[in-house]
């Protein structure tokens, strides 16, 4: 399969060993795309691409980007969207309702989304959408073996909007337990520290989907307490708590099983062991990579708009 896979060349987030999963399994041609490109689709379209040379054309590039080009987006053919921050979609904030809204505009276009609540939601909207979890760079992340000198750590931004339930529990969590809250540099700062905490806390209030984060610390070793995004989630992941994963719903909750492991370090190194297999079984960049190819070769549908409309309309109004 013959792929152009579109890709925004500023991002914070180091995702080549991701990139590099999908070109080592089809024949790809990725292209980093600059914002000033990215804001003008329309025009690297005409100037660079020849559409007819690929089966699918792939974009994992800003929403913030897309949203204001989608009369363009709509006309590219074998489109495929990737998409990490559809959880938006169904939280309060700017962009509420606004994948949904969006990608109705499209009906010809598969989206492969990071959350199985999120793409259920989105498939009963009328969405083609498939679930592909997020993961994490095997290359860099993996479990040492060092000591654990940080007992309870978070590292990590706590300064966006979007982060405002993150901090508020961290911060709950600091005033009674030793939880160090921390950033680093990407890279080997990161995978430095995040083998160095013995429990890592992450706190992604009100997401409805696991982070990245969470998928790092566990390759890493960390006995990983995740704040709880519900049944669904879980199962699609295979995390099961206190076996591969600590998950909580408030404080009380944590500081209770927080207890139960400090008494009892053989549990605490199994539910580490655990999950530092599961993450390595499923959720490193070369599988989630093999997974993304997988999802693009169905054929994709033709849909009408107004289908997809009319349900998006409906369960909005049942919303309501």
């Amino acid at each position: 399969m013959k792929i152009l896979f579109l890709v925004q060349k500023e991002q914070r987030i180091i995702l080549d060993r991701l990139y590099e999963s999908i070109a080592a399994r089809s024949s790809c041609d990725l292209r980093w795309l600059t914002k000033a490109e990215q804001s003008d689709l329309r025009r690297y379209f005409r100037d660079q691409v020849d559409v007819s040379r690929y089966d699918r054309i792939l974009f994992f590039l800003r929403f913030k980007q897309e949203i204001r080009q989608v009369g363009f987006i709509r006309t590219i053919p074998n489109l495929v969207i990737l998409e990490h921050d559809a959880y938006q979609n169904y939280i309060p904030g700017k962009y509420q309702g606004a994948f949904s809204r969006h990608y109705c505009k499209m009906p010809g276009a598969r989206v492969l989304n990071s959350s199985a609540a999120v793409t259920r939601r989105l498939v009963e909207e009328g969405v083609d959408a498939v679930f592909v979890s997020k993961g994490y760079d095997q290359t860099l992340l993996a479990n040492r073996g060092v000591k654990r000198n940080i007992e309870l750590g978070f590292v990590g931004s706590t300064k966006s909007g979007a982060y405002s339930g993150r901090k508020a529990l961290l911060e709950q969590l600091a005033r009674i337990e030793p939880l160090l809250i921390t950033r680093t540099n990407s890279g080997e700062e990161y995978a430095a520290t995040l083998n160095r905490i013995r429990y890592f806390v992450s706190a992604d209030v009100g997401m409805g989907e696991y982070m990245i984060k969470n998928f790092e610390a566990m390759a890493c070793g960390c006995v990983l307490f995740a704040y709880d995004q519900g049944p669904e989630e879980n199962r699609a992941l295979g995390l099961v708590d206190m076996e591969n994963i600590v998950l909580y719903r408030d404080v009380d909750e944590l500081t209770r099983k927080l207890a139960i492991l400090r008494a009892d370090s053989d549990h605490c190194d199994r539910i580490a062991a655990s999950g530092q297999l599961l993450a390595e079984r499923y959720f490193s960049f070369a599988q989630v990579g093999a997974r993304i190819v997988e999802a693009l070769e169905p054929p994709l549908r033709v849909a009408e708009p107004e289908g997809c409309l009319s349900r998006l309309w409906r369960r909005l109004g049942r919303l309501a």
